[in-house]
């Protein structure tokens, strides 16, 4: 059976637009606060609407003279998303990158100085991120959406460790990251940590890298990276969907006792025959995000190996569909 999350009409990919700083401003309405739709470290997100009524997403990036970290991470983001087409990664629509000179005061006298405009331009979500859907208790989103939003998150991380020659890694993958179209379908967003590797090893790095609860212990202790620490954040955003933070930190330790727990929360919500069929995916994923989050790097799975177990699921449940269409 083929998922629509996966049908290309939900995911066109056009040329990458580069905009007129002083167009962004018209298109957000000078940047106005009743046009903010998310904030974060590095910049503000503003609703525009282009002249063809299409609605985009624009970040401005804050402004931060000699603000060597802001700049690299308009780099990375805008760069990687570039090289990047998948229906479960936000689709990049243009940038800005203006230096202008101006005329400043500066300790009585009047000088030249350069000032940078970046900002990125997305699809705009209508639903909004993950994050207002997850607390600490599970999620409370039907049980074929929640399954949906984990299959699309496998199969985009999967895409960006091995669609291309070089890996992308997230290294910042959480609800607030991950966005929702109107029908539901996860994109994969915020690639300002983003980095390529060639390599499928391990090497260790001072830049500050992820978001607290999502990151491994290899990486806080040793500031170790690889593919394994997306797969890490991975099995926390499957988890705080199935069991909810409080569940998932009160039984971390006892991983029988979370699988007990979340197959009690989903098979009381689920009707009786609906759950004679979903109980195998609900175990599925809480056993994959579970295998996500070991301590020891080397035991959790890879992304493809997820992406195996998720398609042999869905193959065992719809064999004839499956055959088909091969």
């Amino acid at each position: 059976m083929e998922n629509t999350m996966f049908n290309r009409s939900h995911h066109t990919s056009g040329p990458t637009s580069q905009f007129k700083f002083e167009l962004l401003k018209q298109i957000t309405n000078n940047f106005s606060e009743d046009r903010i739709i998310g904030s974060g470290a590095y910049g503000v997100v503003y609703k525009g609407v282009l002249d063809n009524g299409e609605n985009i997403a624009v970040k401005k990036l804050i402004n931060r003279p000699l603000d060597h970290d802001s700049e690299k991470q308009f780099h990375n983001e805008c760069i990687n998303l570039m090289r990047v087409h998948h229906p479960n990664i936000v689709r990049l629509v243009g940038y800005c990158d203006e230096t202008r000179r101006r005329c400043i005061e500066h300790d009585g006298i009047y000088v030249f100085a350069e000032e940078n405009e970046r900002a990125l331009c997305f699809e705009f979500l209508e639903g909004g991120s993950l994050d207002k859907h997850v607390s600490d208790e599970p999620c409370r989103l039907d049980w074929d959406t929640c399954y949906n939003i984990i299959k699309g998150v496998c199969h985009g991380l999967n895409h960006l460790h091995n669609g291309y020659k070089d890996s992308i890694f997230h290294f910042d993958l959480k609800p607030a990251n991950i966005l929702l179209d109107n029908t539901m379908i996860p994109k994969i967003g915020d690639f300002g940590l983003s980095r390529l590797f060639s390599t499928t090893g391990t090497c260790t790095t001072t830049t500050p890298l992820g978001t607290i609860g999502y990151t491994p212990q290899e990486y806080v202790d040793k500031q170790e990276i690889s593919p394994k620490f997306d797969v890490f954040s991975l099995g926390g955003v499957i988890l705080h969907i199935m069991a909810g933070r409080k569940h998932y930190y009160d039984h971390v330790d006892t991983p029988s006792k979370i699988i007990e727990l979340v197959c009690e929360i989903w098979g009381k919500r689920l009707h009786a025959t609906i759950w004679s069929h979903a109980s195998k995916e609900v175990k599925t994923c809480i056993e994959i995000a579970l295998r996500c989050v070991k301590s020891d790097r080397h035991e959790r799975p890879t992304i493809s190996m997820i992406v195996n177990d998720l398609n042999r699921n869905d193959i065992a449940k719809f064999p004839l569909t499956y055959e088909w269409r091969v």
